[in-house]
């Protein structure tokens, strides 16, 4: 699975199991697109989604960073994808066809990022939680559930250096 999604990742594990061959399936799909092009800076996608859905400058940047480190390649141990690490059914719900494509899939998270936001009534906090722990999960505060409340500081801690 490293070799495949830029990702330390058990692939035996029991757990996301149709997530992790979604991810793989998608990704060996997307692999001939960019094999000799890559992907090139992600900054001006991220600048343009934030403007194009009304997300606080610098959100989707620190939401990327910290999903991704920016590659666009990115399979998480749940069968999260590319730069924005969107779930299989996260990319269905919003319409991204090849989430290992940068403009597709930052695009898509975030519109995904800013209905989050909407629903959060402008909270950043609650819209990071939400985007990363899914928005049944989050009601009214952050949860701690050993994974969110340190994924939201570092968003938030990227947020306030830029």
């Amino acid at each position: 699975m490293a070799f495949f999604g830029s990702s330390v990742v058990f692939p035996l594990s029991p757990f996301y199991v149709a997530e992790k061959l979604s991810a793989l399936r998608e990704n060996a799909l997307h692999r001939p697109t960019c094999l000799f092009s890559g992907h090139g800076d992600f900054g001006p996608l991220l600048t343009a989604a934030e403007k194009k859905h009304g997300l606080p400058k610098g959100l989707m940047h620190a939401i990327v960073d910290v999903e991704s480190g920016g590659r666009a390649h990115r399979i998480s141990y749940a069968g999260a994808m590319g730069p924005a690490q969107l779930m299989p059914a996260t990319a269905d719900l919003m319409g991204v066809a090849d989430p290992f494509e940068p403009s597709q899939a930052i695009d898509g998270g975030a519109r995904y990022l800013a209905q989050q936001f909407a629903r959060s009534r402008g909270n950043v906090r609650l819209a990071v939680a939400a985007y990363n722990a899914g928005p049944g999960n989050v009601r009214g505060v952050v949860p701690r559930n050993g994974q969110t409340e340190y994924y939201v500081a570092a968003v938030m801690e990227r947020l306030r250096r830029k």
